[in-house]
């Protein structure tokens, strides 16, 4: 079975399909001046379109996993996502703090599903 790579770049690709299986690389706003609501937003919206890309979409996540910047915003991230999740699909899910790559960021989502 051949690897399937989306975005390719000189460091990562933003996709990657294997067996039945979409991989993305974490999803970043593009906007980080937007608070948790806007970024978390923002991410979940680069979520659906990379899987449509890749011919699923988010009631096939297989997992999820969220980093962000400051805990404090695990509420107000929560609202955002329990609006977004496929009613009766919802994934597993892990929720971490950790330092992200740009000041700015104050989310970070990678994302498995099947195709």
């Amino acid at each position: 079975m051949s690897i399937q790579r989306f975005d390719v770049g000189a460091r990562m690709s933003e996709m990657a399909v294997h067996q039945g299986v979409v991989y993305l690389a974490g999803q970043v706003t593009d906007d980080d001046r937007a608070d948790i609501a806007g970024q978390t937003r923002q991410v979940l919206a680069a979520v659906d379109a990379l899987l449509a890309r890749a011919g699923s979409d988010k009631s096939r996540i297989l997992r999820a996993q969220i980093f962000l910047a400051d805990m404090a915003d695990f509420a107000a991230m929560n609202e955002v996502w329990d609006a977004w999740v496929a009613p009766g699909s919802a994934p597993p899910r892990a929720t971490v703090q950790a330092a992200l790559a740009r000041p700015g960021w104050k989310i970070e989502v990678v994302v498995t599903a099947a195709v």
